[in-house]
């Protein structure tokens, strides 16, 4: 018999009394294929992307070693190309897939196409499309068997998949060695450790954070889909408008491809560890873990264990070995916000394990090989701190091998109104209120305050807004006091300098407004002589107090 005669009667074997079902000699179970699907989401929603992908990438070699094995007892062919055949038929019949193009499979060098792949029909139900390729049991399943028809490991990877939208699931198989260093981060999936890895429950809290992070990142999409204007996209999940963040998100997205340690400085609020996750995400350790860890808020002897772990009985409380952060961050990204509050003693322990690429639990007397990728952030002038001497010069060059500089959210002005579009959007959804948007007036305003707070002062400003708006929209009387006291700033964000008048007659109308017409009191806050205001709104064309007020206003 040739592998192209496989059929379902001569493979099935029931035994309707027995409650046994042999398929090609091995006992089988019929499960459902929604089932499988709702396992799919139950993994991804509860450990994460990459631990789910361990799980059934490494579940389907299994799978398909099995069937190869029970294949071998059954069958006695020698042509090696006739087993790889047998495979395609036997996943065909298992319904599984259909291969396009018979007689092809993925050690060739054209690869082999998938169509009516179960998997990519699961993913599609439970997730909607998907922005990578998601038939890992499919792939785990295919290198199983041929792993062990040829006797030594092959591997099976998909660059295409109807998943996230082509028309089939496009896969090839090579040797480790002939995949070489190009999806070696992929190859990872297959590994052992790699699934310990994924499932310790000394990260338990680290998985929670990836979970929050992927649902706060696709709220944040939605958002930005169903609330930036034309002309204002964003760049990559991150609003951008301004040319100084477009440069800031452009350089973190070529500095990703490397990795090399990266140094993000800026104000407190301004975005450094949203910079940071899209330098992971557009890295090749985006499969990896990113974790971020607030040096500030930890005291020195804890932040010790809560980075390099420590062994047990190392001090009082410690029951069990604990990994630390560097170990649970291996193959991934590891973030040090506020790095710059790191004590002296500290900071030479840090810089070893930059150094070195090594660590030393607490407790114990062996150093740990880690592959991870630094990142650190801080508010402070390190600079500064290595002049004073409160920070090491050393680490601070090992940590600025490339400088990620946020700008302030009043040095970024054009950013200001499609930023507050997309965290009202989300506070909306939030809360669950319908506020549709902003009044021209409260938008105004929003552009008259300088934000010392930055993007965190405008997400609560929001919050705050819709907590109390009574309508649809955003009014004036929703914001924060401060802000609907903020007077116009000037800033020429087109490249040209308006004329000195201009913005004096802006400014004292503003004022004027913001006093409802008061010209007694409007040139006291401006230190002028109400005569010499009375002179300027002549001069502007208006007469009254009342005029003035519905210019200003």
């Amino acid at each position: 018999m040739r592998a192209d005669d496989l059929d379902h009667k001569e493979l099935l074997e029931l035994d309707p009394q027995g409650g046994v079902i042999r398929f090609a000699g091995q006992r089988a179970i019929l499960l459902d294929a929604v089932a499988m699907g709702l396992l799919r989401k139950y993994l991804v929603e509860n450990f994460g992307i990459t631990a789910a992908r361990t799980v059934l990438t490494q579940f389907g070699f299994a799978h398909g070693w099995r069937m190869a094995e029970a294949m071998k007892t059954e069958f006695k062919w020698d042509d090696e190309g006739e087993w790889r055949r047998a495979g395609n038929r036997i996943h065909t019949l298992g319904g599984l897939f259909k291969v396009q193009t018979e007689g092809k499979d993925p050690l060739s060098k054209e690869g082999m196409m998938l169509v009516t792949s179960y998997e990519a029909e699961q993913h599609l139900l439970h997730f909607g499309r998907a922005e990578a390729p998601m038939c890992w049991t499919i792939c785990g399943l295919i290198s199983g068997y041929l792993s062990r028809i040829a006797g030594q490991e092959v591997f099976v990877l998909e660059d295409r998949c109807q998943g996230k939208g082509d028309a089939g699931c496009h896969l090839f198989g090579r040797t480790r060695e002939e995949w070489g260093d190009a999806r070696a981060e992929e190859l990872r999936f297959y590994d052992k450790s790699r699934l310990s890895d994924c499932l310790d429950v000394s990260i338990h809290r680290v998985t929670e954070t990836l979970k929050a992070a992927e649902r706060k990142i696709k709220e944040h999409r939605q958002a930005l889909i169903g609330t930036a204007p034309e002309g204002s996209e964003p760049v990559f999940g991150i609003v951008a408008r301004s040319s100084a963040m477009r440069q800031v998100v452009d350089l973190a997205r070529r500095v990703a491809k490397v990795d090399s340690t990266v140094l993000i400085t800026g104000e407190s609020g301004s975005g450094k560890e949203r910079i940071a996750r899209l330098v992971h995400d557009e890295s090749t350790r985006v499969a990896g873990p990113f974790i971020a860890v607030n040096c500030g808020a930890i005291t020195e002897t804890l932040l010790e264990s809560e980075l390099f772990g420590h062994a047990r009985g190392a001090f009082t409380g410690a029951t069990h070995d604990r990994p630390g952060l560097f170990e649970s961050a291996n193959g991934g990204t590891l973030l040090l916000d506020e790095v710059g509050e790191v004590s002296p003693g500290m900071q030479v322990k840090l810089l070893r394990a930059l150094q070195e690429r090594e660590i030393r639990r607490v407790g114990e007397n062996k150093n740990r090989k880690v592959n991870v990728r630094i990142l650190a952030a801080t508010n402070r002038d390190l600079a500064l701190g290595v002049t004073n001497g409160t920070f090491r010069q050393d680490l601070y060059y090992r940590l600025k091998v490339v400088e990620l500089h946020v700008p302030p959210l009043r040095e970024r002005r054009d950013d200001i109104l499609p930023l507050a579009r997309v965290l009202l959007a989300g506070s909306a959804l939030w809360m669950k209120r319908k506020i549709s948007g902003l009044t021209p007036g409260a938008a105004d305003q929003l552009l008259r305050y300088a934000w010392p707070g930055n993007v965190r002062e405008l997400e609560n400003a929001m919050e705050r807004a819709v907590a109390l708006s009574p309508g649809t929209r955003v009014e004036l009387e929703d914001l924060p006091e401060e802000v609907r006291q903020a007077c116009p700033i000037p800033v020429a964000t087109d490249g040209t300098v308006r004329p000195l008048e201009v913005i004096e007659k802006e400014y004292i109308l503003a004022a004027l407004s913001l006093n409802n017409g008061n010209q007694t009191r409007t040139a006291e806050q401006l230190h002028i002589g109400s005569a010499t205001l009375y002179r300027k709104l002549k001069s502007y064309g208006l007469i009254g107090g009342e005029k003035a007020n519905r210019q200003g206003a």
